[in-house]
């Protein structure tokens, strides 16, 4: 019986292990053709590790493309959503896991059913208030109308009910108000939930891509991805540049999950858990 579980396992690792290197060999190659020179890109049969490795490619991308500016743009908006999420959030799910009041269900239930509205829906209306309000090539069209992730309420709300009641009577006890509750008791017992949030809402507004495309047309309003797409129509051919810029978009978001995938993983494994 043990050598069959042992078997059983080693064939998971095994599996689980060739799933990951096959998952890794565009960003092997995409790595891999950045240091090339052109025609060894295109040569065939192709190379995996470059002949020739040169740094060319992310100077010609860098001395090209405004990544400075696109870089600042992304920040920019990156931050500020982060933190309008995080607030929203934070006290959205706080009502309705520790308040009570009437039609707290009905109303968290008609707030997760928008979730199954597909977002081209309300692209279009969103567009053209934010036109009407004159914010086209403003931070406020690429911040403030994506500032509540409902997403990130329901993951919140799940973790803030499998604290203990106990904790709140005890701390009201030793007059602790509930603001003070929230900050100093339950927040950092949900950190794993609340690291989680922002992980994902780096990755969202640092890889949005549609909505910046729609409310940005002067190009020092364009975050990073929108930049990469305007540089990749202009150089269809130049693989190694395409490859560079495309490492230099993707690179502190790879940093970002490596450094924070346990907290990932906990978050998750806790996310059904109730009072």
């Amino acid at each position: 019986m043990k050598s069959k579980i042992s078997a059983g396992r080693i064939l998971v690792y095994v599996l689980i292990t060739l799933g990951g290197i096959f998952m890794l060999l565009p960003f092997l190659w995409m790595i891999s053709t950045s240091f090339k020179t052109q025609p060894e890109a295109i040569r065939i049969p192709p190379t995996w590790i470059p002949l020739h490795p040169t740094l060319n490619a992310y100077i010609e991308v860098w001395q090209k493309v405004h990544f400075p500016r696109y870089i600042y743009v992304s920040i920019i908006t990156t931050v500020f959503t982060l933190l309008g999420v995080l607030i929203t959030s934070i006290l959205a799910a706080y009502a309705f896991s520790w308040f009570e009041f009437k039609g707290r269900e009905t109303l968290f239930v008609s707030i997760l059913s928008l979730m199954m509205i597909p977002i081209p829906v309300y692209v279009v209306p969103l567009f053209i208030l934010v036109q009407r309000l004159g914010w086209i090539d403003t931070f406020y069209a690429l911040i403030v109308p994506w500032s509540v992730n409902i997403f990130s309420i329901f993951l919140l709300r799940q973790h803030f009910r499998s604290v203990p009641k106990d904790l709140y009577d005890a701390a009201v006890i030793d007059g602790c108000s509930r603001l003070r509750f929230l900050f100093t008791i339950l927040m950092p017992l949900t950190k794993p939930a609340i690291v989680t949030i922002a992980i994902f809402s780096i990755i969202g507004s640092w890889n949005a891509f549609m909505w910046p495309l729609m409310v940005t047309n002067a190009d020092r309003m364009r975050p990073i991805q929108v930049g990469l797409a305007y540089f990749a129509q202009g150089e269809t051919t130049n693989y190694p540049a395409l490859m560079a810029a495309s490492a230099i978009a993707i690179l502190p978001l790879i940093i970002l999950f490596f450094v924070a995938q346990r907290q990932i993983v906990e978050s998750y494994a806790r996310s059904g858990l109730k009072e």
